[in-house]
């Protein structure tokens, strides 16, 4: 009698996913990433499983190509934030902005702050900005108009009490 996709799919996973994870984990140096990469190295087998001659060889390549890109994503981000903190550096040195622009900048809350800084004054877009901050494009989206309102009504407040 043959064994049916499933049950043969779930003995291979019995038997290589805690030492597959395990070797993501010694990779990446974290267990929830570990076990994401190690899943996903199973998801991308099963969708080829009756094309694959060698199951567990190609579980521990996908999982190292898997890390790979990992390390590259993480690398993207570290050179962002470098770049992000270096042009408002740059800016603040300069003076660039108008000073009580960058003060009403500052006094925001962190959680409006951060993303106009990334977005305006690193120029990122806003997938980059979400990649970066943890968050949802749609919730950048909406610290970014939450704090252009609050500026905009602070800056007409300063305006009004100059003329």
């Amino acid at each position: 009698m043959k064994r049916s996709r499933e049950e043969a799919a779930s003995e291979l996973f019995a038997a290589l996913y805690p030492r597959l994870a395990g070797w993501c984990r010694r990779l990446v140096d974290d267990d929830e990433t570990a076990h994401e990469i190690a899943s996903e190295a199973f998801t991308r087998l099963w969708a080829r499983w009756t094309s694959v001659a060698e199951p567990r060889g190609f579980l521990y390549v996908t999982a190292a190509n898997i890390v790979r890109d990992h390390w590259r994503k993480l690398e993207r981000e570290r050179r962002a934030v470098r770049r992000a903190t270096a042009e408002a550096a740059v800016r603040s040195e300069t003076g660039q902005a108008d000073p009580s622009v960058r003060l009403l900048v500052q006094s925001l809350p962190e959680r409006l702050r951060v993303p106009i800084l990334l977005h305006y004054y690193a120029d990122m877009p806003i997938r980059e900005v979400s990649v970066l901050t943890g968050r949802k494009e749609g919730t950048v989206k909406a610290d970014l108009h939450a704090a252009r309102e609050l500026l905009r009504a602070h800056l007409r407040r300063s305006v009004d009490h100059t003329l």
